[in-house]
């Protein structure tokens, strides 16, 4: 397509193409196709913040409190989140690359043989049971040895998570289909998790697409090789243009000069998750600046602020806010990219609007 497709063209696409008209909220995660999970509360979970502009009445929280009724786990793909239990055949049996020895491999029988007697267990049950100790982390500090065995567990799919308690995940025995292994079938699911990530991510640099198959060895490193196969036949069926020397892909059956992708007058203030948001690569070259999660930088170091939240406004993302909620009040201060906030009423009434739906977002049920 394309070279007639303008940098405006894309950056109306990658901005409506995902903010859809607001749903149910499984017809929302089916949509995204996963949601990208982060603790941190600022003032809400990364995931609740990407839902709440796509979920209506969506409120802070909804999602764990709906999980066990919903079609979704949570479970790993490009990084770790929520997806439609659909796409789990796409990335189960999982076979990690850190192979387990026969110590860990005898306590995880163990555990699991625990979990299937209780049907579901709090990590501090497994805890009093086996008494495992503590272990290193990833971070060089000590952690609880029964919750990293879980969570190990976990990721090669012999449990999936029931549900949270205060945030905790209790676990339950998982069950996944042993599909058919031939080289066709790894290619197939090879192709759908390409084209699970290029629908949610579009459009994408072609650096960009190559770093999140990548990224796809998280959550499916036992199809490496097929995922850097079917990568090379995306390039061929992928829609794309190239502009100012970047090359860039989206879903064949998407036009970006389309009347669909049309921009409206809300103002968003997103996560840093946010798939508006999420390539950085991508989002300076369509915004023309460098936007940075600082929540692990030094507070001296900060440019934006512990959590900053990217402002979206009329196709443009104009600043960031950083929100915080103090004795039940919703406090927030703004910063902007051009030095000072736009003139006008039109912005005024479009930034407190979103703080209202903030507001009533993080109102409890």
């Amino acid at each position: 397509m394309a070279n007639e497709v303008s940098l405006d063209d894309l950056r109306r696409h990658a901005v409506a193409r995902t903010l859809f008209t607001p749903t149910t909220l499984p017809a929302a995660i089916r949509r995204l196709g996963f949601v990208q999970a982060d603790p941190i509360r600022a003032p809400a979970r990364a995931q609740d913040l990407t839902l709440r502009h796509r979920v209506k009445g969506y409120r802070a929280g909804d999602l764990e409190r709906c999980y066990a009724r919903l079609a979704v786990d949570e479970d790993y793909l490009v990084n770790y989140g929520f997806l439609p239990r659909a796409h789990l055949a796409l990335i189960h049996p999982r076979q990690a690359k850190n192979v387990w020895d026969a110590g860990t491999r005898r306590k995880a029988a163990d555990v699991l043989a625990f979990v299937r007697e209780r049907g579901a267990v709090h990590p501090r049950e497994v805890d009093q049971h086996f008494a495992h100790g503590r272990v290193t982390n990833y971070w060089g500090g000590s952690s609880n040895a029964s919750t990293h065995l879980l969570d190990g567990m976990h990721y090669r799919g012999l449990l999936r998570v029931k549900r949270r308690d205060s945030g905790t995940r209790v676990y339950e025995p998982a069950m996944h289909a042993d599909p058919d292994e031939g080289p066709a079938a790894r290619a197939l699911r090879a192709a759908a998790l390409i084209e699970l990530v290029v629908r949610k991510y579009a459009p994408l640099p072609a650096a960009s697409l190559t770093y999140l198959v990548r990224l796809l060895d998280y959550g499916a490193p036992h199809l490496a090789v097929d995922t850097r196969i079917a990568l090379r036949l995306a390039h061929e069926h992928l829609a794309s243009c190239r502009i100012d020397g970047t090359t860039w892909y989206w879903p064949a059956d998407e036009n970006p000069r389309s009347r669909r992708y049309a921009l409206d007058d809300q103002l968003r203030l997103l996560a840093p998750f946010d798939p508006v948001v999420w390539d950085r690569r991508r989002f300076t070259l369509l915004w023309d600046w460098t936007y940075k999660f600082e929540a692990y930088t030094p507070a001296a170091k900060r440019q934006f602020g512990y959590y900053a939240l990217p402002m979206l406004w009329r196709g443009q993302v104009i600043g960031w806010g950083n929100l915080a909620v103090r004795d039940g009040r919703l406090e927030s201060t703004f910063g902007y990219v051009a030095g000072k906030a736009p003139k006008g009423t039109g912005f005024r009434n479009a930034l407190d609007d979103d703080l209202e739906r903030m507001r009533q977002f993080l109102a409890p049920r």
